[in-house]
């Protein structure tokens, strides 16, 4: 039996990684702490979710100590998703993004500290504290060079675990993962957006000239190596950072032509658009370690990943119809 708190549940990694857990191991029982922003949503749980009696969901900022402090206290396992996530909305309104990423992280962090029954804390970092290649691959000694407010951010978070990894020994460890896709993801996302658009013959909109390319990984693999990272012996990962990703990119242009492709749409529904600020060029994951440390390695081609993809925002319409107004996000320039 693991009790077991999932922060940020109700958004879309968090969400795929809640199902998986109640669906994979009947004896877990899981919390969901969540503040339903934007990114959260109740509809990411269907009702059997819901109305199982292992599952428990809190409305809560993970910036409320004592909250956070109570739920951790009842939990062997901690898995800390909360955070704001989008580049474009961190320009438009970066504030936010280091309140939650960052002060938020070091309350849950805090709490792990002093509540000695949490046996392991895994932090969900980011691809993007890299920021743009330096190296092919991107290792987890690449530096990291954030080149967002969302980047810096999650940088600040990453590396704040780390320091009370060094500080106070916590049983932590930090996964890097890289573009995650899949059901249930926010229309602000890159595929989520193209694949709706395509299913509406609307253009497909690419900033630039489309050739940054992004490792892009299928949710559920990403949720394998999370089931690798809960019962891996911690002797061996306590303190380790590793990055979750395939170890191949595509450019995001191509990706816009193989949805169409697997659509049967014509390709002169791409359009172009200014790039927007704080692009990255590539990102592709360096994964030897988490190979060598849990014998992981991701299982869904993309194409598979991207039929499996477009097969569940075709069949669930009425989900992501409410979202169409969040679809693009303002963005802030200098003047």
């Amino acid at each position: 039996m693991k009790r077991i708190l999932v922060t940020g549940g109700a958004g879309f990694i968090g969400s795929n990684w809640v199902r998986y857990l109640l669906n994979h191991y009947p004896e877990y029982s899981v919390i969901v702490l969540d503040a339903l922003t934007y990114a959260g949503n109740l509809d990411n749980f269907p009702p059997e979710i819901r109305q199982n009696s292992r599952f428990e969901f809190w409305h809560g900022n993970i910036r409320n100590a004592v909250l956070v402090d109570h739920l951790v206290s009842r939990c062997d396992v901690v898995f800390h998703f909360a955070a704001e996530t989008h580049v474009a909305r961190s320009i438009y309104d970066d504030a936010i993004f280091f309140e939650t990423d960052v002060l938020g992280t070091q309350v849950v962090a805090n709490s792990v500290l002093r509540n000695k029954n949490v046996e392991r804390f895994i932090h969900i970092s980011t691809s993007e504290v890299y920021g743009t290649a330096l190296s092919d691959p991107m290792t987890e000694d690449h530096p990291l060079n954030p080149s967002s407010p969302y980047a810096s951010a999650k940088a600040g978070a990453d590396r704040l675990v780390y320091s009370y990894f060094l500080t106070y020994e916590i049983p932590c460890v930090i996964a890097r993962p890289f573009n995650n896709y899949g059901p249930n993801q926010h229309l602000e996302k890159v595929i989520p957006r193209f694949i709706t658009s395509a299913l509406m013959d609307q253009p497909l909109m690419v900033h630039g000239d489309g050739s940054q390319s992004r490792d892009w990984i299928y949710v559920k693999d990403h949720c394998l190596a999370l089931d690798r990272l809960l019962h891996a012996d911690l002797s061996v990962i306590k303190g380790q950072v590793v990055n979750v990703g395939t170890g191949e990119d595509i450019p995001v242009a191509q990706v816009a032509l193989i949805i169409l492709e697997s659509l049967g749409k014509d390709s002169s529904l791409i359009r172009y658009a200014e790039d927007r600020p704080g692009q990255v060029e590539r990102h592709v994951a360096g994964v030897k370690k988490i190979q060598s440390l849990l014998g992981w390695k991701a299982s869904t081609s993309f194409h598979e990943g991207i039929v499996k993809t477009i097969d569940w925002y075709a069949r669930n319409e009425a989900w992501w119809r409410k979202l169409l107004w969040m679809k693009t996000v303002p963005e802030v320039r200098r003047i």
